[in-house]
């Protein structure tokens, strides 16, 4: 497995990221692959991203409007 070091991370990121792993119950480490797998691992299509958040797995309906069709337009 490879390994990362990253150094001159701002105090007050660092503190962010220690407290989100507090509350997440891992250490700091874990809590950026964690941060670092989801990210890499986001959907590329903003369809997919839009079904992420408001799709119906998260209790969200939307009905698509009827819309009655119409005629192509004629450019001749």
């Amino acid at each position: 497995m490879a390994s990362l070091s990253v150094r001159k991370i701002d105090a007050d990121v660092y503190e962010r990221l220690r407290v989100r792993a507090a509350k997440h119950g891992v250490s700091m480490e874990e809590e950026v692959r964690q941060i670092l797998k989801r990210i890499v691992a986001a959907p590329e299509r903003l369809g997919d991203l839009a079904l992420a958040y408001f799709g119906q797995a998260n209790g969200i309906e939307l009905e698509t409007p009827v819309r009655k069709p119409h005629e192509p337009i004629d450019f001749s």
